[in-house]
């Protein structure tokens, strides 16, 4: 059952607020019992909530209605370290956040010579459930190896490669490109061990000379600039949830 919070935000101004249409169109939406507030659905127009508290869902999908959260994207250029500061003054992350209020931090991270997408943000419950394994957030990486790659590679992948601290199993493997003399291809996988698509082309046989994260789950880093940030549309933070279960 959820519960009323006299002195908050009717329903339909706070879907409306967080970028779901229009207060007519959220009205809609809660007609329709399309809407849910933790964990129950909810009809009437006049509901008021308590946006720092609750969990609202639309099409089961949910819905960030807190002001306070912030959600980015960052392409890492090459050669950035992933870190808020650095003591010996290298570039790092925290160089592209300079004047914003808010305590982000990264989630996960990608080496200085990787270049690609970033997550920040400071919503710990999420930024904590997509670094878990146990999720199983798919990352997809696009690398670059010298000379051509035999027919076989992919299934020797997605059958396992024993590394030295475990197996490790791909998700998905296919070759991109191959012109003069270097290979593009693209890696999906859950792992987050470190410097694991390196370890692993490495190991058989195929060193990596440059790497690029393009996605995590279905944010895509797109034609995004290196060095640049965005803000995650709101249907990109709904999908993050419901990968982790939020």
């Amino acid at each position: 059952m959820t519960s009323e919070h006299p002195e908050g935000v009717r329903l339909q101004k706070v879907l409306a607020k967080a970028g779901v249409g229009s207060r007519r169109a959220a009205e809609e939406l809660i007609a329709q019992g399309r809407v849910s507030i933790d964990g129950a659905v909810v009809t009437e127009f006049g509901r008021r909530v308590d946006p720092r508290t609750a969990v609202i869902h639309v099409d089961g999908v949910r819905v960030n209605v807190r002001e306070d959260l912030v959600y980015l994207a960052l392409n890492k250029p090459r050669g950035v370290h992933t870190t808020m500061s650095d003591e010996r003054g290298r570039p790092c992350v925290g160089d592209y956040l300079r004047g914003r209020r808010e305590r982000l931090f990264h989630v996960g991270r990608l080496d200085a010579e990787t270049e690609g997408l970033l997550l920040l943000t400071n919503d710990g419950d999420l930024a904590h459930r997509l670094m878990h394994p146990s999720y199983e957030v798919l990352k997809t990486y696009l690398a670059e190896v010298a000379g051509t790659v035999p027919r076989g590679l992919g299934r020797r992948l997605r059958d396992g490669v024993e590394l030295d601290d475990g197996m490790v199993t791909v998700d998905s493997f296919k070759v991109v490109d191959s012109v003069d003399g270097r290979t593009q291809v693209e890696v999906v996988l859950h792992e987050g061990r470190k410097h694991i698509v390196r370890r692993l082309l490495a190991e058989v046989g195929h060193p990596v000379q440059r790497l690029v994260r393009t996605r995590i789950g279905d944010v895509h880093l797109g034609a995004q600039r290196p060095g640049s940030l965005r803000q995650l549309t709101r249907a990109e933070v709904g999908s993050l949830y419901s990968a982790v279960g939020l």
